[in-house]
């Protein structure tokens, strides 16, 4: 394993340990054989994870926000789910001209909108028909973001009565297919305040959001579900394990059982992105087949890289301070070196994206191009930039 040191980044505190990773040596190689980096999110820890290849190690630089989530990225836009709100950012690559070192980052994520919903206990994220989906875990459906309103409920399992903030079945997961929510996972078929917490072990389910049918019972707190390469994947992450599921028998083979509580799925090449969590010990994590397979010293947090043709663990990115808990892994092709800003005032100040249609009355002094290369920087250290990228 390689160590990358304490990670670059602002923390709310300090005071704070310093987040530190270690990683196989053939991490740094693998994201850039992709053309990518990672998105890592842990609420526990208030953290986004940037993972960027920088040679032989791997660059871990976070940004802070208030327990972070889901995650949700369709080629220019990126959303990410917090505590109360949701945040919208787009890229703008004509900002990386303003960051340093020159001429090192390839994407430049600014914040373009945020919407409060409240404490709704939103886990995973998903751009579809041109609106976000969110799993609202603590009101039991799936919902969409309304201006006039904390949330708009679109779809809720059949079994589930009331629409109320009581975690009835610990919804959770949600894989999309074509654009549209498909299936989704929860703790539980239960109806009850938290009912899904007495089995917890191996109440957990698939289903189905088209049927509202329930594919697959008896799996342990099961995370992250995702259609790719023709199959539907799934963590079972009580049990530690990645595999995939047949939606007409609704079995469920795990190719790979690795040491973390799995959570948080993307792929990309051939090989899945899985993050891992050491998992508490507490009653909600008590009694499930990991903590028993698994002393927590022997539990890692961090990223691992599966071959789905093998079912090997071909790479790992452990975090050894700070962080013991992961949600989401996004992967972002095409960007090897992107950054997020969230906290730099004076560039959020004078960075603009204006409308096509009115960049022509821009004086060409203050214009950037819409490709980075080449880069062109403005008057007083502000910059315009087209709305949509090429």
């Amino acid at each position: 394993m390689s160590s990358n040191g304490p990670a670059s980044g602002h923390g709310p505190s300090e005071a704070e340990a310093p987040l530190r990773a270690v990683h196989t040596p053939n991490f740094p190689a693998l994201l850039r054989q992709l053309g990518a980096s990672l998105l890592v999110t842990t609420y526990q820890a208030g953290k986004l994870v940037l993972v960027r290849d920088e040679g032989d190690r791997l660059n871990t630089h976070f940004r802070a926000f208030q327990a972070p989530m889901g995650l949700a990225f369709d080629g220019t836009r990126l959303a990410v789910g917090t505590k109360i709100q949701v945040w919208e950012f787009a890229d703008v690559p004509a900002v990386t001209a303003k960051l340093e070192p020159p001429g090192r980052h390839d994407a430049c994520f600014l914040p373009r909108g945020s919407h409060v919903t409240g404490n709704i206990q939103g886990h995973e994220l998903a751009w579809g028909g041109g609106e976000l989906w969110v799993v609202n875990t603590r009101f039991s459906c799936l919902c969409t973001l309304d201006r006039s309103a904390s949330f708009a409920p679109r779809w809720r399992p059949p079994f589930v009565r009331a629409l109320d903030p009581t975690d009835r079945c610990h919804l959770n997961g949600l894989g999309m297919v074509e654009g549209r929510p498909r299936y989704v996972t929860a703790l539980g078929a239960t109806d009850e305040p938290s009912g899904w917490r007495a089995n917890k072990a191996q109440g957990g389910i698939l289903m189905d959001v088209a049927s509202g049918a329930v594919i697959t019972r008896g799996l342990s707190m099961p995370h992250s579900p995702r259609w790719y390469a023709g199959r539907l994947w799934v963590c079972e992450s009580g049990a530690g394990t990645l595999g995939f599921i047949d939606p007409k028998t609704g079995r469920y083979q795990p190719i790979a059982e690795v040491p973390g509580f799995t959570r948080g799925l993307d792929f990309a090449g051939g090989l899945a992105f899985v993050g891992l969590s050491q998992v508490r010990e507490s009653a909600v994590f008590s009694g499930i087949p990991i903590t028993e397979r698994l002393k927590q010293d022997e539990r890692t947090c961090g990223v691992c890289v599966v071959e789905l043709a093998s079912g090997q663990v071909v790479a790992l990115l452990r975090f050894e301070t700070a962080v013991q808990e992961v949600f989401a892994v996004t992967v972002l092709p095409g960007r090897r070196w992107p950054e997020l800003i969230n906290d730099d005032q004076s560039l959020l100040e004078n960075s603009f994206v204006v409308p096509d249609a009115v960049l022509a009355d821009v004086p060409a002094a203050l214009r950037a191009p819409a490709d980075p290369a080449p880069r062109a920087a403005g008057l007083g250290g502000e910059q315009f930039q087209p709305r949509e990228r090429p």
